[in-house]
């Protein structure tokens, strides 16, 4: 099963091209289903068929609503972040029973569990892994996501909770489990730890479940913008984000580009302005492979599947699944120059967003508004910082052995 990523700025149209490519698919015969993370009325509108917001789980365990046919082939649904924060929160307190009773705090009713801030990144990850957990029901997953700097900083939150949750709750601290029943007898009250670790466990589980979908060849991200200054300037610090993730773009799609022809000075000029950052863009993407789609502006929005018809044409995917991702190069040039270089690839970075901490065995990596923890390769982890330069979209880091760790040759 194939996944593409839609997201771009806000307001550039990612919704309607997130329908056009899956209308297009499933025109190709491709079993689809379009997920949109939209809570507004911008997805009924332009499939001319209404979603159902989703109040419960569907039974499923996926935390949407259940999909509806908006096409021959077509099935779209709405995430539920609502029904996924209410039935999440009722699991944490069902295994937090015992602590809440040592406390004398009394349990929320489900009545009064109302969505929290933050909630939709989490029920669209959950969501992601559900549909995948049915592979011979779709061939294609195409998700309308939340903004473009909103989706990077997603697509990094499976790692990061997963780093939370191991420098939280240590793997190798379960060993003591033999001794809680006695901790227990002795302190004269339940000890939580153990249903603690279990949740712990099962969220890392799910958490390795999202990030081998987010990681695997199939999945790719596509971009949409509406060519102009501000367009470009989200999308090189998005690139960059992209990246450090270990994302790959497989089409950057500008869309709403308008007519060159037209005889009305005020539109010729804004015509032209759109063309000039069009060109800018295609010149940046293409030079690095990325495909670059041009979608027409069709003078309205987009209402209905009519409309979305003309614009599906040219919304294709790619013809083949990416391959996998290769290790980031570390250059061995010890014999030369006494050093290694660990290689990045950072497209669409600048020198003054970037920034590099060595901390014990890993490199944090900060690009713009984003941030990594990189675990360093075993041969660096015995190696010194000494410099680093940003050169042509590449973090080139430069490392010095450690006469102390280094293994001396005879």
């Amino acid at each position: 099963m194939r996944t593409v990523l839609v997201t771009g700025p806000g307001g550039a149209g990612r919704t309607t091209v997130a329908a056009a490519t899956a209308l297009a698919a499933a025109r190709a015969g491709r079993r689809t289903l379009l997920l949109t993370s939209d809570r507004g009325p911008a997805p009924d509108a332009v499939l001319g068929t209404a979603l159902p917001a989703g109040g419960a789980d569907d039974g499923r365990g996926g935390p949407w609503a259940p999909p509806v046919a908006a096409a021959p082939g077509l099935w779209a649904a709405r995430v539920a972040p609502a029904a996924h924060f209410r039935a999440l929160a009722g699991e944490l307190q069902e295994r937090g029973a015992a602590v809440l009773d040592l406390l004398g705090a009394t349990p929320l009713d489900p009545e009064e569990l109302t969505e929290l801030p933050g909630a939709e990144p989490l029920a669209l990850l959950a969501a992601l892994r559900a549909a995948h957990g049915e592979p011979d029901r779709w061939d294609l997953l195409v998700v309308d996501m939340p903004p473009l700097l909103q989706t990077v900083a997603l697509l990094g939150l499976p790692e990061q909770l997963g780093r939370y949750l191991r420098r939280l709750l240590p793997p190798e601290r379960q060993a003591a489990r033999a001794l809680r029943p006695m901790l227990a007898q002795l302190a004269g009250v339940p000890m939580p730890a153990q249903r603690l670790y279990e949740t712990a466990e099962r969220f890392q589980r799910e958490l390795a479940a999202v990030r081998d979908v987010l990681e695997a060849p199939g999945t790719t991200v596509r971009l949409v913008a509406e060519p102009g200054p501000q367009a470009l300037a989200a999308l090189r610090t998005a690139r960059a984000g992209l990246a450090l993730q270990g994302c790959r773009i497989d089409s950057l799609v500008a869309n709403r580009l308008l007519p060159e022809d037209s005889t009305d000075p005020w539109l010729a000029a804004l015509a032209a302005e759109r063309r000039g950052a069009h060109k800018t863009l295609c010149d940046e993407f293409l030079a690095d492979g990325v495909t670059v789609r041009e979608l027409p502006h069709l003078g309205r929005a987009p209402q209905g599947l009519e409309d979305l018809e003309l614009l599906a044409a040219r919304a294709t995917l790619p013809t083949a699944d990416r391959a996998p991702a290769e290790p980031w190069a570390v250059e061995d040039r010890l014999a030369a120059d006494g050093m290694l270089i660990w290689r990045i690839p950072l497209p669409g970075a600048t020198r003054e967003g970037l920034g590099l901490v060595r901390r014990g065995d890993e490199l944090v990596v900060s690009a713009g508004p984003f941030r990594r923890v990189l675990t360093l390769p075993s041969a660096l982890r015995r190696c010194g910082v000494a410099g680093a330069g940003l050169h042509d979209g590449e973090l080139c880091v430069r490392f010095v052995p450690d006469p102390g760790l280094w293994p001396r040759t005879p």
